[in-house]
């Protein structure tokens, strides 16, 4: 599986952005999709995470009630509305995939990942 973000920028505080994740190949349906961000001097960490078929999904607290993740298995990709974006929302936000058949927020229990998008909020 092959991974492909977009969607990042630049964007006052308050403001929104979609990220969007299209994915290669035939098996996109069969993953567990994610989306972690990484700010600079941090650690990656998860945001948020959706279930095959779209009927789980998870946040991370920070992100809670701001951010909604969704997928289109017709057009093998996931998103990632946010909403209400803060300063501290900036970072490099990856997407990736995941073989299990449960959602998780494990870094490393995600198979695939894409290569990143840059988030930026101004204050």
């Amino acid at each position: 599986v092959q991974l492909q973000a977009s969607g990042g920028g630049l964007v006052q505080a308050g403001g929104s952005l979609r990220l969007s994740c299209v994915a290669s190949g035939r098996t996109f349906s069969r993953h567990v999709m994610g989306w972690f961000r990484q700010a600079p001097g941090k650690e990656r960490e998860f945001v948020a995470g959706i279930s095959r078929l779209g009927s789980t999904t998870y946040y991370a607290d920070p992100v809670k009630g701001r951010f909604t993740i969704s997928r289109d298995n017709a057009k093998n990709t996931v998103y990632l509305q946010m909403n209400s974006l803060k300063p501290e929302d900036t970072a490099v936000y990856y997407c990736a995939a995941a073989q299990g058949a449960v959602v998780t927020t494990t870094r490393s229990e995600y198979d695939y990942w894409g290569q990143g998008t840059l988030v930026t909020v101004s204050s």
